[in-house]
C-alpha cells in the first residue's frame, strides 16, 4: 500500500520545480554519494548543448551521461527522470531573453516588439523549445520572470483587466507559432547542406511543376513580390514585422473602444 501511494504521489507531481523538499531526500537516499564534479547546472548546460546540436528525438539520459562522462545514474542522483530534466533545460534557455523594463519611461509599444523579437529569435534558436513549453508548465524562474513582464507591458496599454489574457494570447501565441515554423524551417534546411535562399529557391521551384498547386502557386507569387524581400531572411522579417504591427494595431482599437 505505502508503495502504490508513493508511486501514485510521484506521479502526480506535474514540475520538477514542484519538487520541494520531498525530491532532494529522496535522492540523498539513493546510496552511493553525490557524484563528484556534477551539479544540476552543469547538467542542465549539457542538455541544452545536445538538444541544440542532436534535437529532442535524439536526446537520451544514456546520451547525456556520455556527454558528461559519468554513467547514467550519476545523472539521476540529480533528477528524478527525464522529464524534469528537459524541463530544467526549457528554463535554462528562457534565462538566455533580455527583458525590457516595464518600470522604464519606454512606450508600451517597443517593449511589447522587443519582447515578440525576443521570444521569437529563442523559438527559431532552439527548435526543440516549442514542443517542451506545450508540455510543461512554464513555472521556472526564467519562464517566470519571462511571464511577469509581459504582463506588466500589456497592463501598460490600458487595455481593461479582462481584455489583458486575451491580448497576450493574441501576441505571443502567434509569436510562438511563427517561431516555431522559422526554427523548424532553418533545422530542416540544415540537413540538407543548402543555404535557405537555395533551398527556397528550389522547393518553388519543384513546387510549380505540381499541376494541383500550380495556381496557389501563381497567386502566393504574386503576393510575395508585393511583400518584397531579396531573401528568406528579408521575407521572414517583413511579414513578422507587418503582423506584430498589425496586433499593435488592434490593442490600440480595442483601447480606444473601452474608452467610449
Amino acid at each position: 500500500m505505502v508503495r502504490a501511494a508513493q508511486r501514485s504521489e510521484r506521479a502526480a507531481r506535474s514540475s520538477v520545480w514542484l519538487e520541494g523538499l520531498e525530491g532532494r531526500a529522496r535522492r540523498s537516499g539513493r546510496g552511493g554519494g553525490q557524484p563528484s564534479g556534477l551539479d544540476r547546472d552543469r547538467i542542465t548546460e549539457a542538455t541544452v548543448r545536445l538538444l541544440d546540436a542532436e534535437g529532442l528525438a535524439k536526446f537520451s539520459m544514456r546520451r547525456l551521461a556520455a556527454e558528461l562522462n559519468v554513467t547514467a545514474m550519476s545523472v539521476y542522483w540529480y533528477v528524478d527522470t527525464k522529464d524534469d530534466l528537459l524541463e530544467l533545460a526549457l528554463d535554462a534557455a528562457f534565462g538566455g531573453l533580455t527583458l525590457p523594463d516595464p518600470a522604464a519611461d519606454e512606450d508600451w509599444r517597443d517593449q511589447l516588439r522587443t519582447l515578440a523579437r525576443e521570444y521569437r529569435a529563442l523559438l527559431v534558436r532552439h527548435p526543440w523549445l516549442s514542443p517542451l513549453a506545450g508540455r510543461f508548465l512554464n513555472i521556472g524562474p526564467n519562464a517566470l520572470s519571462f511571464s511577469r513582464v509581459v504582463q506588466q507591458v500589456i497592463r501598460k496599454t490600458g487595455l481593461p483587466a479582462h481584455g489583458v489574457t486575451g491580448a497576450i494570447s493574441a501576441v505571443f501565441q502567434f509569436v510562438y507559432g511563427y517561431g516555431t515554423i522559422e526554427g523548424h524551417f532553418l533545422a530542416r534546411v540544415a540537413t540538407t547542406g543548402m543555404t535557405p535562399d537555395e533551398y527556397h529557391r528550389r522547393a518553388m521551384s519543384e513546387v510549380t511543376q505540381s499541376p494541383g498547386a500550380s495556381e496557389v502557386i501563381q497567386e502566393s507569387t504574386r503576393i510575395m513580390a508585393a511583400r518584397g524581400g531579396d531573401t528568406v531572411e528579408e521575407m521572414l522579417e517583413r511579414d513578422f514585422a507587418f503582423a506584430l504591427d498589425l496586433l499593435v494595431a488592434g490593442i490600440e482599437t480595442m483601447v480606444a473602444r473601452s474608452r467610449d
